[in-house]
């Protein structure tokens, strides 16, 4: 329910930042307007009491997240890869929630595979570890395959996640239509709208039969791609809260150091996984939306490995199309394309004006390109952007929400491990040849002969569908006349009935006729 008792909850996030101490260094880290540190602080301190204690041995921001709830959890997952946001340290603190959290009792996991897969643990595998590595909803455990020998992570939920996430859900989805409430313009952002996908995504999450179904199609897309592997699932190992794939073992990719002395070019891996994205995204439709460190690795021959698909995105070919315009229109310089991209997607709506916008756009976008992402002051491009969105009145987009997500991510990642990136020099040259293969002449051809061609396939169903509506005589019994209807009730000059015949209507018309003449001659008529 999105009832008022949702503040409680809110006035209870604020309290716990502020009881773990995480208040103040979210703030700085951010790099809020001190009018909006001294606010938070006001409002917070006086509720100080109520916030959870969280665990002391953590720093105090992950503290706060971690006892606050896996949604929460989420949203600092996203921010351990943007160094260039909240600052080297504070992300190095968050990169823990990856998948270093406390771990649930291995007898619990024991029961849950239990009870989902219809046998014991011992029975089904050789061998099962303790956790080898816990994040927001469930934990892995390292295990043998009893029948073939073959070596699988095994995953499993967190007991209780499902209503965990359901009332931090409620509690945002009333925040959103609070904000909505008191902030009329920023309805524009549909901030419910946004919420409600989040839900969507996390909802899909907690199905790990769905996360084991997007492993196996991640898996055949990317099947050719060099330097990188998904492993696959088990199916008969998995179910709605356990699943079975298969082990997958390296360096983290957050570990620079680490990589760095097993011989590996983070250069080129920093490159090498800007690009897989753009052709999991560009090329297939399909890509991984939660790619932060703790879900990649590297193997000793320097290939790489995802895991974790339970946050998926999927974004159509027109769509996929208009990305990658605008990619490319930034990196090169085109803003008036990428300005009459975003008109005929109608995200800017058609009362503003094209030339106008590609100028807002070049604001933004000159001072980007040709400088490596170390270099670019984030604060000042999401200013600019901002000030576009309000100017132009433009709406959040919640199904390129994840997509947006996974850039911000792909981003933090690169930069990791090459502050020196320059992501438009790096993505320029996959993302022309992507639209000279899918716009260019050849492909507009191909696509009028695919749409010409599936038409006339349509026209035999077409034919049957108008035969079944129009049967051939004979082929069905004919419909019943319909029945004669007489408009006056006279047949040859004879009366029908009871009726009036035609000498009472001669004789009504010569009435008629005679007053109307007798109340023009008094003058009682004009």
């Amino acid at each position: 329910m999105r009832g008022p008792h949702n503040i409680w909850r809110l006035i209870r996030t604020g309290a716990t930042f502020e009881r773990t101490g995480a208040m103040k260094l979210a703030l700085e880290a951010m790099e809020a307007p001190p009018a909006l540190r001294f606010a938070a602080r006001v409002l917070g301190w006086p509720f100080k009491w109520l916030g959870y204690r969280g665990d002391p041995a953590l720093p105090p921001v992950t503290r706060a997240l971690t006892a606050l709830g896996p949604a929460y959890i989420k949203f600092g997952q996203v921010l351990s890869t943007r160094p260039d946001v909240v600052g080297h340290d504070l992300a190095d603190q968050l990169r823990v929630l990856q998948d270093k959290l406390p771990p649930f009792p291995t007898e619990v996991a024991r029961r849950t595979v239990a009870a989902e897969l219809g046998a014991g643990v011992d029975v089904l595998f050789s061998e099962f570890s303790d956790s080898v590595a816990a994040a927001s909803i469930a934990q892995v455990h390292r295990a043998r395959r009893s029948d073939t020998g073959v070596e699988v992570a095994v995953k499993i939920l967190r007991p209780g996640v499902e209503r965990a996430f359901r009332r931090d859900i409620d509690a945002f989805h009333f925040a959103a239509g609070l904000i909505e409430f008191l902030s009329p313009s920023s309805r524009r952002l549909r901030p419910g709208d946004v919420v409600s996908h989040f839900e969507s995504v996390v909802t899909g999450e907690l199905d790990l039969r769905l996360e084991a179904a997007s492993a196996s199609e991640f898996a055949a897309n990317t099947k050719e791609d060099a330097g990188f592997q998904v492993p696959e699932p088990h199916w008969g190992l998995s179910s709605r809260r356990v699943m079975t794939l298969g082990w997958a073992e390296g360096i983290a990719l957050g570990d620079v150091a680490a990589l760095r002395a097993a011989g590996h070019d983070c250069t080129a891996l920093s490159e090498r996984v800007l690009q897989l994205f753009l052709s999991h995204a560009l090329r297939d439709g399909y890509f991984h939306a939660d790619m932060h460190q703790g879900n990649l690795f590297v193997r000793g021959d320097g290939e790489i490995v995802a895991i974790d698909f339970g946050i998926m995105g999927r974004i159509d070919r027109r769509a996929r199309q208009w990305l990658a315009e605008i990619l490319y229109g930034l990196t090169t310089g085109n803003y008036k394309r990428v300005a009459e991209i975003h008109f005929e997607a109608q995200y800017v709506p058609s009362y503003h004006s094209v030339d106008e916008f590609a100028t807002a756009l070049r604001a933004v976008g000159e001072p980007m390109r040709g400088k490596p992402v170390s270099e670019l002051s984030v604060g000042q491009m999401l200013d600019g952007l901002f000030a576009i969105t309000r100017d132009f009145d433009m709406q959040t987009q919640p199904h390129l929400l994840l997509l947006q997500k996974t850039m911000v991510m792909v981003e933090g990642i690169a930069t990791q491990l090459d502050p020196d990136i320059n992501m438009w020099d790096v993505s320029a040259p996959y993302v022309g040849s992507w639209i000279r293969d899918e716009l260019g002449p050849e492909a507009a051809l191909a696509d009028r002969l695919r749409t010409d061609t599936q038409t006339l396939l349509r026209i035999p169903d077409l034919v049957r569908r108008i035969e079944d509506m129009f049967p051939a005589k004979g082929g069905a019994p004919e419909p019943p006349p319909l029945p004669d209807i007489e408009i006056m009730p006279i047949v040859s000059g004879e009366r029908r009935g009871d009726g009036p015949g035609w000498p009472h209507y001669v004789l009504a018309g010569a009435l008629g006729g005679a007053a109307v003449w007798a109340a023009g001659f008094y003058g009682l008529i004009g």
